[in-house]
């Protein structure tokens, strides 16, 4: 059954108002039987692994019309691939915005492509919600009301990873691989501030473009600095070839990888299970493959969802689970603007999340947001890589 309190919560609440009154007659895209909104994912190139992500939240959304809708409304979500080229989503969101006259935009993937729409979104008032990156840029109410990330913050990532250099490794010299824009650059800096006065520990630094076909000559060169702790801020393709290759040369570095390229399925395993044994990173998000959760409520509702919806394989990606936690998410926003579905209302309600439990995070994690607050998830807990899942360390900690 997939109606277990702790997965299902957004789920049944969106149902509540079946039979609501008429939406506002200005709103594009909300008519008295659809809420329609759009998103762009990399369904193709170089970050195409993320494209299970949007698979997900379709077939979530599916999930709620079949149970009644939100307030009486079915969501309709147009996933359109941008193959993570800027260019292509600008392209992409006209179109979303223009012809398919979309309510919103929820889960746009990537730093340089939700920067490429952002100013456009923001001069014409369309809500891009719960875009799916973690770069500082995209929490900037005072300038850029109408956008609001999902993930949590890079700089905070790495300010944590600093801390936990310093705390065991205090005399270490740092190697760090990024990706050459934003999401990238957020790491090195993050870093460097959390190291502080120790900011000379990092020995060298090296980035790639996505263009690339790999980053195995900056690896090479990351290694002959003589480093002994590794820090990969790079998207799933380049995250599983820096692991494979570091491995592969022999260096036995700590290393840490970011965040966005923690799933066993299309980053540890292509890389090599026993090559990823010992990786560092900070978790937010229950491991399917850790059976400390085998039992947890909610997760095994995202066994049954899978086995309805999905299958085998998107239950023991991470990138899959995270999608789960973002269109719950979206799905309370919907459920608090009652009957309406203005861009203003749905702006405001997003900005007003209060402790919301999403399903598959970590024990205790809670969902808020502000008007000058536009981080949903500011908690992690670092966790190593065993050859199997992701055991937890330490605590919950909060940026």
């Amino acid at each position: 059954m997939l109606n277990r309190r702790s997965f299902m919560q957004s789920s049944a609440a969106a149902a509540l108002f079946a039979g609501a009154g008429r939406a506002r007659a200005e709103t594009p895209g909300v008519t008295d039987a659809e809420i329609k909104i759009g998103q762009t994912m990399p369904y193709s190139g170089p970050a195409s692994a993320y494209g299970v992500i949007g698979r997900t939240e379709t077939a979530y959304f599916k999930m709620i019309n079949e149970q009644g809708g939100v307030n009486g409304r079915k969501i309709n979500l147009i996933s359109l691939d941008d193959g993570y080229s800027p260019p292509k989503t600008v392209e992409q969101v006209r179109r979303l915005v223009e012809q398919e006259q979309v309510a919103f935009l929820f889960q746009t993937l990537g730093t340089p492509s939700n920067a490429a729409i952002r100013p456009y979104c923001n001069d014409n008032k369309i809500p891009q919600l719960f875009i799916a990156t973690g770069a500082a840029m995209f929490s900037d109410p005072k300038h850029f009301p109408w956008t609001m990330g999902f993930n949590p913050n890079y700089q905070t990532e790495a300010h944590i990873y600093a801390k936990h250099i310093l705390a065991t490794r205090p005399d270490a010299k740092i190697a760090i691989l990024y990706q050459n824009d934003s999401f990238g650059k957020d790491y090195l800096t993050g870093l460097k501030d959390g190291l502080s006065d120790k900011a000379s520990m990092i020995v060298k630094d090296a980035s790639y473009e996505t263009s690339e076909p790999t980053v195995d000559s900056q690896v090479v060169t990351l290694q002959g600095s003589g480093a002994d702790v590794f820090l990969i801020a790079a998207t799933p393709k380049f995250a599983a070839q820096a692991i494979r290759k570091s491995f592969d040369l022999g260096w036995n570095a700590t290393k840490y990888v970011s965040v966005v390229s923690v799933s066993i399925a299309s980053v540890l395993k292509p890389a090599g299970l026993d090559k990823s044994k010992g990786l560092i990173t900070a978790y937010y998000g229950k491991d399917p493959n850790d059976p400390r959760w085998k039992d947890a409520p909610d997760m095994k509702a995202w066994q049954a969802f899978c086995a309805k919806y999905m299958s085998s394989t998107e239950f023991i990606d991470s990138n899959a689970t995270y999608g789960i936690g973002a269109a719950a998410t979206m799905a309370q926003v919907l459920k608090q603007c009652g009957d309406d579905f203005s861009r203003d209302n749905v702006m405001r309600q997003a900005a007003n999340l209060r402790d919301f439990e999403a399903p598959l995070l970590l024990p205790g994690m809670r969902l808020n947001t502000s008007p000058t607050t536009y981080s949903p998830i500011r908690q992690m807990q670092l966790a190593r890589f065993d050859g199997e899942s992701w055991q937890l360390f330490g605590e919950l900690l909060t940026g």
